[in-house]
Formats: structure tokens, C-alpha cells, sequence
């Protein structure tokens, strides 16, 4: 196995991982990925979250407020017997659809939420990086005033602001917050490439700007921003859960979140008994579903970057 000769400062690439002998970039990528047992397990884990979470409407057709008024199966803990699987809560709301309901909206929306962040901070850091000058100084000042704040305050002050909060208008907050780090990324990927040899000849065959972009440019950051959207996916869903446990965010009485079912199961004490008389099976549940899910994206966020890193060798 040899190595191509490269100039200082380039990366030197083993021969077998050349376009013309084993495949392009995204073949090398799903190898490399396929070599992850733990990452494809995540993943595995993940896409059913999140296929349960899709089909709670056929799933629990009932609805997540559902009450049993015959009063047999209030607070009562997990059992095969009428199929509360995972207990009923104080007023007899069984927390399995409960649970499912919420993994639809909060998968709802940290996923708009993360997609629209994605293509606002796609569109930001790719003129930034591709224009360069005053208006990447304005740009990169802008995003620093942004993050200059703690995500979890601003985004308190502005569920706060934004009462009755709805599923949507989370969406919203985090699609006009969170994009910056994606932002910073394709600003630096971009300006990485800006010197780059296929680059410059596509500017010498008169390509516009438009096309370099998006024909040369970010196919080539196409790595950068799938790892930093998976990275917004996890933090998203941990800035809901932890607004809501302090009391900010979507009501369950509006829609359930796993954040606020959480929520209101600790809101007077966390234990077997507490002030609304809740089990521990109300909040064990969706705490251990959240759990599940940020360790999840993690594990597949690691592997997504050392999959998508173009300067990965086989050892």
C-alpha cells in the first residue's frame, strides 16, 4: 500500500482510497461508518425513536389526555393487567400514549427546528466564507454577539415572552437561534476552499458565484454541516427539556413534550409519594426515553464525524 506525494501542508491519502480505486467520498464515508458497530447500533436506536414517535397518531389514536373516569386506574403503577405498561398518572392517564405524543412533538420540533437552523446557518456561513472582507467581518460579529449569551437564558426570556408557547413557536426559536454554530462551520470550511486549485479553475471558466457554491463548494462541506446538524439535534432537544423543567416552555395541557411530562411529574416532588400522589413510573419513563435519545445522537454524532472526515486514513 503506497501514498500519493503531496505538498506541505496537504493531507497524504492512501493509494486504495483514491476516487479511481475504491470509490468516491461517500463510498469511503459508509465504509468507514460500517466499521462502527456502536454507531450503527445508535443509529438503529434512534430511527425507531423516532419512527415510534412518527406514528403516534396510529399507535395512540385516543390521544395523550385520555381519562379513565372509572377511577380504578388512577396513580397506578406498571402491569400487564389492562395494558398500562408503563402506569397511569394521578387523574388515570395511562403514560405510555402519553410518552408517545410527546416523542411526536418533541421530535417534531427539534427536527424542523434543526433543519431550518441547518439551512439558515448554511446560507449565512457560506456568504460569509465566499465573500469574505466586511461582509464576513459583519457576519462573524453578528454570530459572536449571539452566542455571547447562554442558550438556555435567551431561550427562557423567550418562551417567557412567547406565552402560550406552541410547538410551532419552539420551532421558531430554535430555527432563529441555534444556526450559528452551523454557521461558524461552513464559514470555515468554505474559506478553507476558497484557495483550492478546483476552485480557482472553476472561476476561471467563468462559473458564478452561485454555482461555486453550490456545485463546488458545499458538496465539499457536505460532512461539516450533516455532523454539526446532528450535533443541533441533541442540543435542541436538551435546551426544550431543561426550559421546560424549569417551568418555561410548551404546556402539556397544549401538547406534551417529553420535557414537560417530566416536568409535571417533579414539580412536586420526585419520589413515590409527593404532593399530587405520582408514582415514580410518571417520570421515569419519559426521563429514560430522553436519556436514550441524547446518548444516542451523541454516539451517532462521533461516529458521523470520524465517517465524514475527509483526512480519516486506515491505519
Amino acid at each position: 500500500m503506497s501514498a500519493t506525494t503531496a505538498e506541505p501542508g496537504q493531507t497524504l491519502l492512501q493509494t486504495d482510497e483514491l476516487p479511481g480505486r475504491s470509490g468516491g467520498y461517500g463510498a469511503q464515508a459508509l465504509r468507514r461508518l460500517t466499521r462502527q458497530p456502536l454507531t450503527l447500533a445508535a443509529l438503529a436506536l434512534l430511527l425507531a425513536l423516532f419512527i415510534l414517535g412518527g406514528l403516534a397518531h396510529e399507535l395512540a389514536p385516543q390521544g395523550w389526555n385520555a381519562i379513565d373516569l372509572s377511577g380504578r386506574w388512577q396513580n397506578h403503577a406498571p402491569t400487564l393487567s389492562g395494558w398500562h405498561l408503563f402506569g397511569t398518572d394521578n387523574i388515570g392517564r395511562d403514560v405510555l400514549p402519553r410518552m408517545l405524543w410527546g416523542l411526536h412533538d418533541t421530535e417534531q420540533a427539534t427536527l424542523l427546528g434543526a433543519l431550518l437552523a441547518t439551512l439558515l446557518g448554511v446560507a449565512i456561513g457560506g456568504l460569509a466564507g465566499l465573500y469574505g472582507g466586511w461582509l464576513d467581518a459583519t457576519l462573524m460579529r453578528f454570530v459572536d454577539l449571539v452566542t455571547s449569551f447562554p442558550p438556555i437564558v435567551l431561550m427562557i426570556i423567550a418562551f417567557f415572552f412567547l406565552e402560550p408557547l406552541t410547538v410551532w413557536k419552539a420551532t421558531a426559536v430554535f430555527a432563529l437561534y441555534m444556526w450559528t454554530q452551523v454557521a461558524r462551520a461552513v464559514r470555515a470550511r468554505v474559506t478553507g476552499l476558497g484557495g483550492a486549485e478546483f476552485v480557482e479553475a472553476a472561476r476561471a471558466l467563468g462559473a458564478s458565484d452561485t454555482r461555486l457554491f453550490f456545485r463546488h463548494l458545499l458538496p465539499n462541506a457536505a460532512g461539516t454541516v450533516v455532523v454539526a446538524a446532528t450535533a443541533l439535534v441533541g442540543q435542541i432537544i436538551l435546551i426544550e427539556a431543561t426550559a421546560e423543567f424549569f417551568g418555561f416552555g410548551v404546556n402539556s395541557l397544549i401538547r406534551p413534550t417529553l420535557g414537560n411530562l417530566i416536568a409535571d411529574a417533579t414539580t412536586s416532588g420526585i419520589g413515590s409519594y409527593n404532593q399530587l400522589g405520582l408514582g415514580w413510573w410518571v417520570w421515569a419513563g419519559p426521563a429514560a426515553l430522553l436519556a436514550l435519545i441524547l446518548i444516542s445522537i451523541n454516539l451517532v454524532g462521533d461516529g458521523l464525524n470520524t465517517a465524514l472526515n475527509p483526512t480519516t486514513t486506515r491505519r
